[in-house]
């Protein structure tokens, strides 16, 4: 009985985890250019996965070998996870203010939305071939989804890897949290087998519930679209640099 309440415990506590703010942040600056309800819980899915398997792998070390992860370096993944959230959320202000220029010179064309891949967003468009709005080559990503973007392993890849680049940033504290509650080192590793398993499914559900509005607008208001990709990567960005100053300097990586 007290295996079993563990087992429960690891699995709500990583569907909770699912809903930490930069994890939240980071999908939806991602799931805020995808169309569908069923490839934004297909990226949850990919993150909760690269989650896991950094927790597995990291947190198995911990657990089983004793490796100690030096505070400094536990910092500087963090530290990494702040620098990729600036990242995704300048990639999607970057994509508004295109659209939003391309609009302030246009005069013949109408709004539309289309796909680049898995990539979604608005731009003025006319109907005659110098009409498009921009070229193929223009949006970002762009040059790996021209050569990958019908290669499925290539979508899954991008929230894979976001996710064990936050769970590098996160894996050490789980299993330290563990260990002192969990002494068998097969329990321990099942523990956080079932955090992970917990972690993908919360995961998959908040890109799902974040997917369905941005799912229906898609289809009926392009601007609102638009409008929702440039709020999810402006939080984005700034959640991001409220981190690197909050890791940095507040807790230390660069003045200690």
């Amino acid at each position: 009985m007290t295996f079993l309440s563990i087992l429960l415990l690891g699995f709500f506590l990583g569907m909770r985890h699912a809903t930490d703010a930069d994890h939240v942040i980071a999908v939806t600056t991602i799931v805020s250019r995808q169309r569908t309800i069923r490839s934004a819980a297909l990226t949850g899915i990919f993150w909760g996965v690269g989650h896991s398997l950094t927790l597995l792998v990291v947190g198995g070390a911990i657990v089983l070998f004793g490796v100690v992860i030096p505070e400094r370096l536990g910092m500087s993944l963090e530290f990494c996870v702040a620098l990729m959230l600036i990242l995704l959320g300048w990639l999607n202000l970057r994509s508004f203010r295109r659209s939003v220029n391309a609009v302030s010179t246009a005069s013949s064309f109408h709004e539309h939305t289309h796909q680049h891949g898995d990539y979604i967003h608005t731009h003025p468009h006319g109907h005659d071939p110098e009409q498009h709005g921009h070229s193929e080559s223009e949006v970002p990503t762009r040059r790996l989804d021209q050569r990958f973007g019908h290669s499925q392993f290539y979508r899954m890849l991008r929230p894979i890897v976001i996710g064990v680049v936050h769970g590098l940033a996160g894996s050490a504290a789980v299993a330290l949290l563990v260990l002192p509650i969990i002494r068998n080192p097969s329990w321990a590793m099942l523990y956080l087998l079932i955090f992970g398993l917990g972690t993908v499914l919360g995961m998959m559900l908040i890109t799902a519930a974040i997917a369905a509005p941005i799912s229906y607008s898609a289809c009926r208001f392009g601007a609102l679209t638009a409008n929702l990709g440039a709020a999810a990567g402006g939080l984005s960005l700034i959640f991001g640099l409220f981190l690197v100053y909050q890791i940095g300097f507040v807790d230390g990586l660069f003045t200690h």
